[in-house]
């Protein structure tokens, strides 16, 4: 028998549904275990856990993999997270990335650490997570570095297309760059200055209290075991773990 915990609500999923692959609007397809198929995944994301040790009453443990394999390749995780999580409040957007450790047995999948988003540090294996919420705390999009990545290399790809007033973030991505692409933008860059700039660049102060509402979501979303550790060998598997858990979360 399933935990509760694991259940998807009956109020989330008149959400989920119809955005799932297999809809009735589909011809020729069945959905009807589209609903015990999330909650497997959503399992193994909340717990961590292998994929051989996924309960029976979830269905062949293999088969549930492979699905997940699809659907991950497919973007069909990715697309169900934009499709849930609202219209964001883009009086600002905040930056920040967080440090994941990968799992031993998440180094072997073809192409390299570096090709998985994985690499190495003092620490051991590492995955960065560049993430950009709103001005909620709402995570809005993230992005995988290997570990050992400049922050900043992944803003440009965050920040693309979206119009926004200011960017908060600490002062590890104080860097001329990033400022020249806000003043483009004309957006407003909420950015602590470097001790070893030349010349002080002053922030506004009061607004950049509210930088620990992404720190925030980073605890929300650490919650699920199978984030706080990355298990995933390939970064579309990690980064479908990762859509999952901030829809839950969105869907809250």
């Amino acid at each position: 028998m399933r935990s509760e915990r694991f259940v998807i609500s009956d109020r989330s999923w008149a959400i989920i549904e119809p955005l799932l692959p297999g809809s009735i609007r589909d011809r020729g397809r069945t959905a009807r275990d589209n609903r015990l198929f999330l909650e497997a995944v959503l399992w193994k994301v909340r717990v961590g856990g292998p994929w051989r040790d996924l309960p029976p009453g979830f269905g062949e443990w293999n088969s549930v993999f492979r699905r997940f394999r699809r659907w991950a390749q497919r973007g069909v995780f990715q697309r169900l997270f934009e499709a849930v999580s609202g219209d964001p409040d883009f009086e600002y957007v905040l930056v920040d990335g967080t440090i994941i450790s990968v799992h031993q047995k998440a180094s072997g999948a073809k192409g390299g650490l570096s090709n998985q988003a994985i690499g190495r540090s003092k620490g051991g294996l590492t995955t960065k997570v560049l993430a950009l919420t709103d001005a909620l705390g709402n995570l809005v999009r993230f992005k995988l570095l290997p570990g050992q990545r400049s922050e900043i290399v992944g803003v440009p790809d965050l920040i693309d297309s979206l119009d926004f007033g200011a960017m908060l973030a600490d002062k590890a991505f104080d860097a001329n760059s990033l400022r020249e692409n806000l003043d483009t933008r004309e957006a407003q860059a909420i950015i602590p200055a470097k001790t070893n700039r030349r010349v002080h660049i002053p922030h506004d102060e009061e607004t950049y209290k509210w930088r620990h509402l992404i720190e925030n979501y980073f605890s929300k979303i650490k919650e699920f075991r199978g984030i706080n550790t990355r298990y995933d060998k390939t970064d579309a598997s990690y980064q479908a773990s990762w859509n999952l858990a901030a829809t839950i979360i969105a869907l809250r």
